[in-house]
């Protein structure tokens, strides 16, 4: 009697994403954005919240957020108004604002002992790396959301660079300027950045009127 060769029985690995929040994360509300703020500003926490409103102000990749040096955003003794860096993605420029209050957060946060002669703005702790992380930016934003009772798992890093192009699309409906403002190539990421549906385009139209 022949023996017939059955395959190998393997246990199932559990998925890579059980139990985790997948695709895009939710940009933060405005709400959000001043709750977190003035967690920060009373506990004195001058590196996160110039960090924080930085990251909303210049809507820039984690990777690119880290690696900004003090001579990005700071000339002639003063914080400048607009600045502009390579990213590293697309190795293309984009500029940002830098609002009136972000360069304050700034200039205090300047003034640390930490900061003297530091190239990098964001300098790594105990001189073990130039500058933090991405993962240590990570950790930073689950704990800003955690502080004002979100779920982490619904925010990251990208929810940063997210929260300040959502409100303009929100209120302008202006694609053209959220795809220059993300320096995006395509005016395709930008839809697919967004979320941008039919009921977003139906509901501009509806605004419109001839």
């Amino acid at each position: 009697m022949s023996t017939i060769n059955l395959p190998a029985i393997r246990a199932l690995q559990p998925a890579w994403n059980k139990g985790r929040v997948v695709g895009q994360k939710r940009p933060l509300l405005p709400k959000h954005v001043w709750a977190i703020r003035v967690r920060l500003e009373i506990a004195e926490n001058h590196r996160d919240l110039a960090i924080f409103n930085l990251a909303v102000d210049s809507k820039l990749r984690g990777c690119d957020l880290v690696k900004l040096k003090v001579a990005d955003v700071y000339a002639n003794n003063q914080v400048k108004e607009r600045a502009s860096i390579i990213q590293s993605k697309t190795q293309r420029a984009v500029r940002f604002e830098i609002t009136e209050g972000t360069r304050k957060s700034i200039e205090r946060w300047l003034e640390e002992p930490l900061m003297v002669g530091s190239e990098y703005l964001w300098p790594g702790r105990f001189h073990e790396r130039l500058h933090i992380s991405t993962r240590q930016y990570a950790r930073l934003v689950r704990d800003w959301v955690s502080s004002i009772g979100l779920e982490p798992t619904s925010y990251g890093t990208h929810s940063m660079r997210r929260t300040k192009v959502a409100h303009i699309y929100q209120k302008t409906g202006n694609l053209r300027a959220v795809q220059l403002l993300l320096g995006h190539t395509k005016m395709d990421s930008t839809v697919r950045y967004l979320g941008v549906e039919l009921e977003d385009a139906l509901a501009i139209s509806e605004s419109v009127e001839i």
